[in-house]
């Protein structure tokens, strides 16, 4: 068996560690706040090099929190991609928000620059790249087109914790960067968890108002908030962990080049692109194939954990009938999403289970085997 995740081995290793802070804060029992919370929030904001982060529940309640921070109400489009997981769409409802698509670029399967200005209009008051699979999106003709249109950037890099676009790290390029540490991340927490990264303080300041009833001090509220914290436990886990992260990032690049390596010239198979300006960290590692589910019922059949991330667009979810797209209306992302599947990837990964995956991968295709080496 090899695992999609391997979260187990990666929690089994780090188990002194996590027992012995969840100690602490069970032991002052210091549950929400306090002193984990505060010192996640430096450490992840330096981490982003950052000079502020809000620690929130979840990576929906960090988009939802920022978009109300930044004034998003009923009547503004907010344009974003049509693959995508739905919380970057919903956190834009939720907020008020009109949801406008544009489809993505067929080698990035990221938001496609070229389509973004004609996606502009009146009403359009933000852009929301995601960075998906740990990839970056193209930033500078994004940030070009908003600055031409006097628009606002928020990152969606729930998938891309240290992942950098010419050097600068991801969440850190636009107004705002949100970030989630759902279990399954680079970064991932025992739950849900999110955070906010900025350089605008008075952006973070309003979203930790958000995140807790609106309070700047106990019973004292500024404006309606919500219940969006991040609790101490969680942040705790997540200060263990992040101290790990760099080291397991380039573990996922190690592994995804072998895969690489060993997926080159397999017909019906493509490999993932990395494009010059970026620097991926691989929270999944995406292939396309001509026959996805073929392939994935093959692997499945073989022991080896698969993943399919997403199979069906944002515009042709049941939720979202009411944009009014049909088949057809973002090629690209149809094309991707119905072939797109997400080969096991985690930072232990080793070459021997790389081999083991392409092995499999080949006999399906009907390929000759080829050696993966370091």
């Amino acid at each position: 068996m090899i695992p999609f995740l391997g979260l187990q081995q990666q929690h089994e290793e780090l188990l002194p560690e996590l027992l012995a802070r969840l100690t602490t804060v069970l032991r002052t029992a210091t549950f929400v706040g306090g002193p984990e919370l505060e010192a996640f929030e430096r450490e992840f904001g330096g981490f982003c090099g950052s000079s502020h982060c809000a620690g929130v529940g979840s990576g929906t309640d960090a988009l939802r929190f920022v978009f109300l921070a930044l004034g998003v109400g009923p009547g503004d489009e907010v344009i974003t991609v049509a693959q995508t997981f739905v919380a970057t769409t919903e956190a834009i409802t939720q907020a008020g928000g009109t949801i406008r698509l544009v489809d993505i670029d067929p080698s990035t399967h990221t938001l496609d620059p070229r389509q973004l200005e004609a996606a502009v209009t009146p009403r359009t008051v933000g852009v929301v790249p995601v960075h998906l699979y740990g990839r970056p999106a193209d930033m500078d003709p994004i940030l070009d087109v908003a600055s031409r249109h006097a628009l606002w950037v928020v990152e969606d890099a729930a998938q891309a914790h240290g992942a950098r676009y010419k050097g600068r790290a991801v969440g850190t390029i636009g107004d705002a960067g949100c970030f989630s540490f759902y279990p399954a991340k680079n970064l991932g927490a025992c739950g849900d968890a999110g955070a906010v990264v900025s350089a605008d303080a008075r952006l973070i300041e309003r979203v930790r108002l958000l995140r807790d009833h609106g309070q700047e001090a106990k019973y004292v509220h500024r404006v309606e908030g919500y219940t969006g914290r991040l609790d101490a436990i969680q942040a705790a886990i997540l200060r263990v962990k992040l101290q790990h992260l760099a080291a397991w990032n380039e573990m996922r690049r190690r592994a995804a080049a072998w895969y690489d390596e060993a997926l080159e010239g397999i017909a019906g198979i493509e490999a993932p692109l990395e494009p010059d300006y970026a620097k991926s960290v691989f929270h999944l590692y995406a292939v396309q194939a001509e026959d996805r589910d073929g392939l994935r019922m093959a692997l499945t059949a073989a022991g080896i954990g698969v993943g399919m991330h997403y199979p069906t667009p944002v515009h042709l979810q049941e939720a979202y009938g009411h944009l009014g797209h049909g088949v057809g209306a973002f090629p690209v992302a149809e094309r991707i999403a119905s072939r797109t599947l997400s080969l096991p990837m985690f930072p232990a990964l080793t070459r021997a289970q790389v081999a083991e995956v392409v092995a499999a991968v080949r006999r399906f295709c009907g390929a000759e085997a080829a050696p993966v080496s370091d």
